[in-house]
C-alpha cells in the first residue's frame, strides 16, 4: 500500500511539471490592432497599438497600404496623416507579426480636411412624470459624445420656463405652476395640457431630449381627518351604467356655509344632487368617485345632501331658482369647521406653496367688471383671473346621467358672472370664486365654455337656502389676500381674455375707405394727433379706425363708430406718426405708446348704469337670436373706460351681424364653444376605462365590464 502511494505521487509530479511547460509549438499566432477605424484630419497624428497573441514576441512591423500621399507610420505605430486628402480618402494601416509574418491586422483611416463633429446624444430622466401643482421634479440629463456635458433646460421651448407652465433651474429642478394647464381640444372641450421639459446640449444645439410632463392637482387627493374644501367630491350614487360600462361623475366641494348654527358644504345641484335626480340624505363623498376609479370604498362620506335648486321645469327651458346650487350637512369630524379652502391662504410655505385659507366670513360681495378673482377647484387647482362680464343673461346646456345618455335640457339664467381666460376646467364645478385682495366670496362656478367660466353670484345662492328669516352665511375668517395670485408662479390668466385680431382684408379695406373719405373731420378734434387703421379688439373679426389721442385729454367727441366701422382709441404723449397714417404707421404708433390692449378696464358707476339700461332693453331679444348664448355688461377694449354690451356667440354657429353700437353703447363679441354645465368646457364622456370590480351592488357591474369617469 505504501509503495502504491509513492508511485502515484511521483506520477502526479511529472504531470504537473509537464503542465507548466511553455512554448508556441502547435499554436496559432494572431494580431489585434487598435483602433480599427478612425478619422484623421490632414497633417495630424493617430497612435495605433498592436497585440500579438500566443507568443512572447509582441513586436510588429507597421506600414501604410495605399497609393501616394497616404501618410506615414513610425516603428512605434504613430501614424501621420498626409498634408492633403488622398484619393481615395481611406488608407489602410497594417501591423505584421515579426514572429510569424503571415499574421497581420489592419485598420482603416479616413483622412479629412477638417475634424468630423462627434455624434452628440442627450438622454433625459424621468421621461413622463406627473408633477403636483406647486410641486417640484428633479430632472437629469446624460450627454454623450462630447467633453462638454452641460445642457440648457427649457419648458415648452422657453429657456428657464414660464409662469404658465412652470420654471426650471440650470440644474434641472422643475417647479410646477399653481394651476393645471388646460387648452381647447378642438371639439369644444377643455383638456389637461401635457407639455415638454427639454435638455439641450450646450455643445451641440441640435442634440436634445424631452420629457412629457403632466400637472396633477393636489385638490384630487384623498384627505384624512377633517377635509379642507376646494377639493374633489361627488354624490355617492352619481353613477350610471351603459351596457357593460360603468360611468361615474365628480366635481368640487366648494365652500362651507352656516344656517342656524349648522354647517353645510356648498356646491352645485349637478354635482351634489345628480342634476335633480338625487334624494335628500344621499351621501356626499371625498374624493369624488371619478378620482378613485368609481370605487365607493375608497371614499369617505363627509356630508349628506340637504337641499338643492331644481334645474328643470316641465318646459326644460327655465330655471326655477336662477342658481345651480346645493348644500349638504357635514358629518361631524369629517370637514374642517373653519371653512379652509385649499390654496386660498394669505401665506405660503418655504417652497412657495400657498397655505389653505378660509374665505372672508359673511355674505360675500357683488361682482364688478375687471374685479380680480381666484378659485381653487378639483381639476385646475388655484387659478386667478378677472370678471369679464356681469348681469349676464345666458343659456346653459345640461345632460343627465354620467354616461351622457340622459335627456339633454337647457336652463336660461339671468344676472350671471362670466370669468374669462384659463380659469376652470373639467371637474371645477362647485368651486367658490373669491376676490384676490380680500378673499370675499363672489360666485359659485357651475359651467362655461372652452374660453369662459360662468358662475352664480353668491347673493342669490345664499338667499335660496335662507329659511324663516334666517340668513345663510359663509364660514370663514377675516379679509386677507390670496397670496397664490401674487407669487412668481402666480396662475394669472387675464392676458388671454382678449383674442388676437383676425380682421380680413375686406374689413381693413372698408376701414381705410372710411378713414380716407373723412380724414379731415376725423383729425379736427384738438386731442387727435393721428388717425390710422387696424383691427378692433371689441370684435377681432372687424377692422377699426384708430384714433391716436393726447394722453389725459377728454375724447368724448370721438364716436364709437363711423359709417358702420368701429373706432379704437390709443392714448400717448407724443406719437411719431401724425395725420392720416397707414396700417404700418399705426402699428408703429401703438408700439411707441406701448399700447398693448388691456384685457379689461374698470367702468364708472355712471357707465355701468348706462349699460344696464341698454342691457335691459335688448338682452332678451338678442338671446333669441341664433348662435347667441349670452349677453352681459363689460368694458370696451377699443375705448378703455367705456362700458360695452358683451355678446357671447357660439363658435362656428351662424348668428346675425352684430352692430358696433346699440343705443349708443359699444358692443363686444366673445366667441367660444357652447356653454355647458359641468366645466369651463365640455366634460369628457368617457374619460377613462378600467376593469370593474366584481361587487354585488346597484352601481357596480361584473368583471369584464369597464368603469368610465366623467368630470363635472
Amino acid at each position: 500500500m505504501k509503495r502504491a502511494w509513492s508511485i502515484a505521487i511521483g506520477m502526479l509530479v511529472l504531470v504537473v511539471a509537464a503542465g507548466c511547460k511553455s512554448g508556441t509549438a502547435g499554436k496559432v499566432i494572431s494580431v489585434q490592432i487598435q483602433p480599427t477605424s478612425i478619422n484623421a484630419v490632414i497633417s495630424t497624428t493617430v497612435q495605433f497599438t498592436a497585440k500579438v497573441a500566443d507568443t512572447f514576441n509582441q513586436e510588429v512591423t507597421w506600414s501604410v497600404v495605399g497609393g501616394s500621399a497616404k501618410g506615414t507610420i513610425s516603428a512605434s505605430g504613430l501614424y501621420t496623416a498626409p498634408a492633403t486628402v488622398p484619393t481615395p480618402a481611406q488608407v489602410t494601416i497594417m501591423a505584421v507579426s515579426q514572429k510569424d509574418k503571415t499574421r497581420t491586422a489592419t485598420a482603416v483611416v479616413t483622412v479629412t480636411a477638417t475634424a468630423t463633429p462627434p455624434v452628440v446624444t442627450v438622454v433625459i430622466s424621468p421621461r413622463a412624470p406627473q408633477v403636483a401643482n406647486y410641486g417640484t421634479q428633479q430632472f437629469t440629463a446624460v450627454v454623450s459624445g462630447v467633453a462638454n456635458t452641460g445642457v440648457t433646460w427649457q419648458v415648452n421651448g422657453v429657456t428657464g420656463g414660464s409662469q404658465s407652465l412652470g420654471f426650471i433651474s440650470s440644474t434641472g429642478l422643475y417647479v410646477a405652476p399653481g394651476r393645471v394647464p388646460t387648452a381647447p381640444d378642438g371639439t369644444g372641450n377643455v383638456t389637461t395640457t401635457t407639455f415638454l421639459v427639454t435638455a439641450v446640449s450646450q455643445a451641440d444645439a441640435t442634440a436634445s431630449s424631452s420629457a412629457a410632463v403632466t400637472i396633477v392637482p393636489g385638490n384630487q387627493n384623498a384627505q384624512s381627518g377633517a377635509i379642507q374644501l376646494g377639493t374633489s367630491g361627488s354624490n355617492v350614487k352619481d353613477t350610471s351604467t351603459s351596457g357593460t360600462s360603468l360611468f361615474c361623475c365628480g366635481g368640487t366641494l366648494g365652500a362651507l356655509v352656516s344656517l342656524n348654527g349648522t354647517q353645510y358644504i356648498l356646491s352645485n345641484t349637478h354635482v351634489l344632487a345628480r342634476s335633480d335626480a338625487a334624494a335628500v340624505g344621499e351621501a356626499i363623498t371625498q374624493p369624488g368617485l371619478i378620482d378613485v376609479n368609481c370605487d365607493e370604498t375608497a371614499t369617505t362620506t363627509v356630508a349628506n345632501l340637504t337641499k338643492f335648486a331644481n334645474l328643470e321645469t316641465e318646459s326644460h327651458t327655465a330655471a326655477s331658482s336662477n342658481v345651480d346650487a346645493a348644500i349638504a350637512q357635514i358629518v361631524s369630524g369629517k370637514v374642517d369647521t373653519s371653512g379652509n379652502v385649499l390654496y386660498l391662504g394669505a401665506t405660503a410655505d418655504a417652497n412657495g406653496v400657498p397655505a389653505s385659507g378660509a374665505p372672508h366670513a359673511g355674505s360675500g360681495v357683488a361682482p364688478t367688471v375687471n374685479m380680480a378673482v381666484a378659485k381653487s377647484g378639483r381639476s385646475t387647482g388655484l387659478t386667478c383671473s378677472a370678471v369679464s362680464a356681469v348681469n349676464t343673461s345666458t343659456s346653459i346646456d345640461y345632460t343627465k346621467n354620467c354616461d351622457g345618455t340622459g335627456t339633454p335640457f337647457t336652463v336660461n339664467y339671468k344676472n350671471q358672472i362670466v370669468v374669462s381666460g384659463d380659469f376652470g376646467g373639467p371637474g371645477d364645478s362647485g368651486s367658490l370664486i373669491v376676490t384676490q385682495n380680500t378673499a370675499d366670496p363672489v360666485g359659485l362656478l357651475y359651467g362655461g365654455s372652452d374660453a369662459d367660466a360662468v358662475a352664480n353670484p353668491v347673493g342669490p345662492v345664499l338667499n335660496f337656502f335662507a329659511t324663516g328669516g334666517n340668513t345663510v352665511t359663509f364660514v370663514g375668517g377675516t379679509t386677507h389676500p390670496v397670496i397664490g395670485c401674487t407669487l412668481p408662479n402666480a396662475p394669472q390668466s387675464v392676458s388671454k381674455i382678449v383674442p388676437t385680431s383676425t380682421v380680413s382684408a375686406e374689413g381693413m379695406t372698408k376701414a381705410i375707405a372710411v378713414r380716407d373719405a373723412r380724414s379731415a373731420e376725423l383729425l379736427a378734434p384738438p386731442e387727435v394727433q393721428a388717425v390710422g387703421v387696424g383691427g378692433s379688439y371689441d370684435n377681432p373679426a372687424e377692422g377699426a379706425i384708430v384714433f391716436f389721442v393726447t394722453k389725459g385729454q377728454p375724447h368724448a367727441d370721438i364716436p364709437a363708430q363711423i359709417d358702420g366701422v368701429r373706432t379704437r382709441i390709443v392714448e400717448g404723449d407724443l406719437f411719431p406718426r401724425r395725420g392720416a397714417i397707414s396700417a404700418v404707421d399705426s402699428a408703429a404708433n401703438e408700439q411707441s405708446a406701448a399700447a398693448a390692449p388691456q384685457a379689461l378696464s374698470r367702468i364708472s358707476p355712471s357707465e355701468y348704469e348706462r349699460a344696464k339700461v341698454v342691457h335691459g332693453a335688448h338682452a332678451d331679444e338678442w338671446m333669441q337670436q341664433a348662435g347667441v348664448q349670452g349677453v352681459g355688461i363689460t368694458s370696451s377694449v377699443d375705448a378703455p373706460g367705456e362700458a360695452a354690451l358683451m355678446i357671447f356667440v357660439i363658435r362656428g354657429a351662424k348668428h346675425p351681424s352684430i352692430p358696433a353700437v346699440i343705443d349708443g353703447l359699444r358692443t363686444r363679441v366673445r366667441q367660444s364653444s357652447r356653454f355647458r354645465a359641468g366645466t369651463s368646457g365640455t366634460e369628457s364622456r368617457r374619460a377613462c376605462r378600467v376593469p370593474a370590480p366584481n361587487k354585488a351592488a346597484d352601481h357596480r357591474v361584473s368583471n369584464g365590464g369597464a368603469l368610465n369617469r366623467r368630470m363635472q
